[in-house]
């Protein structure tokens, strides 16, 4: 982990693996979108509208693991002083951000012929907004800490602090009778057909490709900035 955290190796690293990742996971999603729209039969119960489960919960799902890829990597920062741990956790925001807009919206849609209302303010729609605003506020925050020269260590306490609302997003519709339907998948079995669990975790891995992509790409960028900023600054002492 260490040897990763040098920049020239993760650039060499990245350079060949984020085209693959973006690619694979076009590929992979794209795929198993079309497989959930067009291939699998309509739900015995919620007929054609369960089609939206195969964008809906690869969003939810990379809704949080993009939280917890910025608490780990502000953990990595905090505690070992990766130089590109910070990064990451910057990285992750803006994907980890729109993957919750999206499932944010796409449960609204889903909600509409199924609750017959667009929103309820139970705990699982509640927690998930919060965690919108949790991204909105660590990309605000990390933009500060940079243009302002404040220690990278707020945003990264804020980005631990905040992992405090995965667990209640999880368990919310256990702790709190609501419309949302309980969980469908659990450790060892899944109350979910084969028919549409196969290519819902197909839809996940796919969006998981292209999150991960996504992140490498944005972490080549900043650090891009980080360097030529360094260089500019280095020209600007010598010419005085």
């Amino acid at each position: 982990m260490h040897g990763f955290a040098n920049p020239k190796r993760f650039l060499s690293l990245a350079a060949w693996l984020t085209p693959a990742l973006l690619i694979g996971g076009l590929l992979t999603s794209a795929a198993a979108l079309y497989w959930g729209l067009f291939q699998v039969p309509p739900d015995r119960l919620m007929g054609e509208t369960v089609r939206i489960l195969f964008l809906h919960v690869p969003a939810a799902w990379l809704g949080m693991g993009g939280w917890m890829a910025i608490a780990l990597s502000s953990l990595a920062f905090l505690v070992w002083r990766h130089p590109l741990a910070a990064l990451a956790a910057r990285a992750a925001a803006l994907p980890g951000l729109a993957f919750t807009i999206i499932c944010l919206a796409t449960g609204s849609i889903w909600g509409r012929p199924t609750w017959g209302t667009w929103w309820v303010w139970d705990g699982r729609l509640t927690s998930m907004l919060v965690l919108a605003f949790l991204y909105a506020a660590y990309i605000a925050l990390a933009q500060a800490a940079q243009r302002e020269g404040l220690s990278p260590r707020i945003p990264a306490l804020f980005g631990l602090l905040g992992a405090i609302n995965i667990p209640i997003i999880n368990r919310s519709v256990v702790w709190w009778n609501s419309l949302h339907q309980p969980p469908s998948i659990t450790v060892g079995k899944s109350a979910i057909d084969a028919e549409f669990l196969i290519p819902l975790l197909v839809a996940v891995f796919g969006f998981s490709l292209l999150f991960g992509g996504v992140v490498l790409a944005r972490m080549r960028a900043l650090l891009a900035d980080i360097q030529a900023e360094a260089r500019l600054r280095r020209r600007a002492m010598e010419a005085v």
